[in-house]
Parts: structure tokens; C-alpha cells; sequence
């Protein structure tokens, strides 16, 4: 079979986030239009501009590690854990995997930051108590390749195990280059997607610093706003999103129910600044476009847009013009979302948690509100970006955006399977 031949489908999804633990939960969460933004719990954030956050609440992973593993493994790393362990559930994959479905597996877990609450505790006691007080496990928990690593070890994949890391745009370079692997042969099924935990003081008083951060403090549900005109930085947030790819044949030969298919994926480079996106989005519509050639689609196709919207001024300006641009006279027809208005952002989660949102949009007809637009940009003037409330679309086809510091761009296609 050749490269263009072999279909990847959706079998498995799995998520943590500041709105629920699970799929369902968080799905049910963002249809409500529930924010997960509060005031900072993680350390006392008097000494930082934000006190703001989408932290993850009630969280355990004594399901997937014991205690002696779980203090050898990052919040990210058990985030991921948990995210993939009701992917995996999902799809009908054993807990561990052998044999030759082991070897056909891959696992590509992304993360913007790695390890970092590790970070910032193992140099705080370098500094306090000395070197010879640092942990043995200090690089092992911190280094970015190690989440991965950490879910073949605990699940049994064999197949190709590496991290991605491209800030925001990291869960959809995961999925997108996950859906490359299996496309040329080598898995025919991967775990793919993101994860974060960064609400660290050192960390937000950086975004702070550039001042990348809403601080809109008296009312934390009210502070991430993408398209409103009121809108003053994005709500840092943790979390993670997982998607089991498979080919399709792969995962009819053991009867795995196919949630959505995956049929494009762009990946392009802004080359322009490290922070600010192109021009008019420029970087963007060039992932979409590539996307669209990749699936064998027109614009005509999209009825729905996962903004990335992260409620920054130039970024959704940017976006904002992109989509006008991808779509033309249609734009106004095209259904767009912004999850970071409840989610925060989730940094190199984020592509994959609103790739899970996608598909759930595509299963059920229902387009989660972008909250806390109330006075749109003057460039949204017409668009259908579902202010404040959910409402109910027929989708075929949607589009995922995701975009990362460093100018990195990428766009997921997925569409419902037809079989």
C-alpha cells in the first residue's frame, strides 16, 4: 500500500484540563462556556503582575504509576500519563501492549517546557542547600524527551519514541507528524499530543516580563478574552491531550471504532519574529493551504475553524485575517471557536487538547462558545466567531489551528469518517 493510500483515523482521545479530568468532562465544560481560570494556588503570586491561571484542579496518577514512580516523574510527565491511559481505554488497547501490536506502535508526547516544575525545584535547592543536595533524578524528570519516554516504558510501545517541542504549535506538530509516521509505514498506530505544566512563578513572571499576560486579576474567569477588543495577553494554563492514530485497516482488523478521520496537515515557518506572528497571518495561511492540498480539499470544504486565538492583540489580529483570507467571501459562513477563552493557554498542549475539541464538534454538531466576547475586534466584523454560548452546526470538515513563538505554524484537517 502506498504512502497515499494509508488513512489514519482517530480511535482513542484523552484529556486533562483546568475545565474537567477526562473527555467528557472537559467537553461538557466547554459546551457550558465554564472557565477554568482562578487565582493562582500553585505558590503565592504577590510578586508577579498575572496572579492568574488555568491550573489543573483535583489531579492524581496513582491509577497509571505507583507511589516510588510517581516522585520520579514531572507533573507533565503524569499529566501525559493519565491523558494517555484513557486514549489507550478508549481505542481498546490493553494496558500494556505486546508482540507485534507493540512494535507497530509509536508514541510522540510534545511539551513546550518539559520538565520544569522539576527545574525550578531542583536549581532553587542547588541554590539553598548545595549541589550535593540536588536529585539524582533531577535530568531524567526534567528533560523534554522523557514524557515520552515514560509512556513506552509504562504502556509497552516499541515504535518510534521521540518529543516534539515548538511552544504553542507543538500538539499539532506532534499529531501532524504522527499522521506522517503512519502514512509512510512506519507505525500503524500512534500516541500523539502535548503536555504542560508551567504555573511556576520564574515562568509567568517571564511572559510577565514581556508582557504576554492578562492581568486582568479581579476577574479571573473574565480574563481570557480572544477577538474582544478588551483583550490584554493570554491566561497561562496546564493540561494535556492525547489521540490515538491509526491506520485505518489496522484498526478495523480489531474492530476500534474510528472517531474522525485525519486527512491534512500543515506545518510552515513565519522566518519573520520570535514572538510576533507574520504579517496578516501570512505564516498561517500557508499551513492552511498546504493542509488543504495534502487532504485533496478547497476552503469550500471547511465548515469549522479551532482558532488558536490565544486572547494576545497582534496574535489574534493575525489569525483574524488569515481566516479571512483562507476563506474569502465564505468566511462569514465558517463556524470559528477560541477554547482558550475557558482553557487559558495550555501552551504545547494546546494544539492537542483543541484537536480533541474539533472532533467532538465534528461528532456532535455542537460548536463551543468563545466566552468573554462581549465588544469584538473591529476584524471579526461579520465572522461567526460563537460569541458567548454554544450553538449547533452541521460539520463535516473542520480545521485546527496552532501556532508557536519562533513564527512555527500548523494546521490539522479532520472530517468525519465515512468509512
Amino acid at each position: 500500500m502506498s504512502r497515499s493510500e494509508r488513512r489514519v483515523v482517530v480511535t482513542g482521545m484523552g484529556v486533562v484540563s483546568a475545565v474537567g479530568i477526562g473527555v467528557e468532562a472537559t467537553w461538557e465544560g466547554l459546551v457550558a462556556g465554564r472557565s477554568g481560570v482562578r487565582r493562582i494556588d500553585s505558590f503565592e503570586p504577590d510578586r508577579v503582575d498575572s496572579k492568574i491561571a488555568a491550573s489543573v484542579g483535583d489531579f492524581g496518577a496513582s491509577n497509571v504509576l505507583d507511589r516510588k514512580e510517581l516522585r520520579r516523574a514531572d507533573r507533565y510527565t503524569q499529566l501525559g500519563l493519565v491523558a494517555a491511559r484513557e486514549a489507550l481505554d478508549q481505542a481498546g488497547l490493553p494496558g500494556r501492549l505486546e508482540g507485534s501490536l507493540a512494535e507497530a506502535t509509536g508514541i510522540i508526547l510534545g511539551t513546550g517546557l518539559g520538565g520544569v516544575n522539576t527545574l525550578c525545584e531542583q536549581i532553587t535547592i542547588n541554590v539553598t542547600r548545595g549541589p550535593d543536595r540536588v536529585s539524582p533524578f533531577f535530568v531524567p524528570m526534567a528533560i523534554p524527551n522523557v514524557g515520552a519516554g515514560q509512556l513506552s516504558i509504562t504502556f509497552g510501545a516499541l515504535g518510534p519514541n521521540f518529543a516534539i517541542a515548538s511552544a504553542c504549535a507543538t500538539g499539532g506538530h506532534a499529531i501532524g507528524e504522527s499522521w506522517e509516521i503512519i502514512r509512510r509505514g512506519d507505525a500503524d498506530v500512534m500516541v500523539a499530543g502535548g503536555s504542560e505544566a508551567g504555573v511556576q512563578e520564574a515562568l509567568v513572571a517571564g511572559f510577565c516580563a514581556m508582557r504576554a499576560l492578562s492581568t486582568r486579576n479581579d476577574d479571573p474567569a473574565g480574563a481570557s478574552r480572544p477577538f474582544d477588543a478588551g483583550r490584554d495577553g493570554f491566561v497561562i494554563g496546564e493540561g494535556c491531550g492525547i489521540l490515538v492514530l491509526e491506520e485505518l485497516e489496522h484498526a478495523r482488523a480489531r474492530g476500534a471504532e474510528p472517531l474522525a478521520e485525519l486527512v491534512g496537515y500543515g506545518a510552515t515557518a513565519d522566518a519573520e519574529h520570535i514572538t510576533l506572528p507574520a504579517a496578516g497571518g501570512r505564516g498561517a495561511v500557508r499551513a492552511a493551504r498546504r493542509a488543504l492540498e495534502k487532504a485533496g480539499l478547497t476552503a469550500a470544504a471547511i465548515d469549522h475553524v479551532n482558532a488558536h486565538a490565544t486572547s494576545t492583540p497582534p496574535g489574534d489580529k493575525a489569525e483574524l485575517m488569515a481566516i479571512r483570507t483562507i476563506f474569502g467571501d465564505r468566511a462569514p459562513e465558517v463556524a470559528v471557536t477560541a477554547n482558550k477563552s475557558m482553557l487559558g493557554h495550555t501552551l504545547g498542549a494546546a494544539g492537542a487538547i483543541e484537536a480533541m475539541v474539533t472532533i467532538q464538534s465534528i461528532r456532535t454538531g455542537i460548536v463551543p462558545p468563545t466566552i468573554n466576547l462581549t465588544d469584538p475586534d473591529e476584524l471579526a466584523e461579520g465572522l461567526d466567531l460563537t460569541p458567548l454560548v454554544a450553538s449547533r452546526r452541521e460539520i463535516t470538515t473542520a480545521l485546527s489551528n496552532s501556532f508557536g513563538f519562533g513564527g512555527q505554524n500548523t494546521v490539522l484537517i479532520f472530517t468525519r469518517f465515512a468509512g
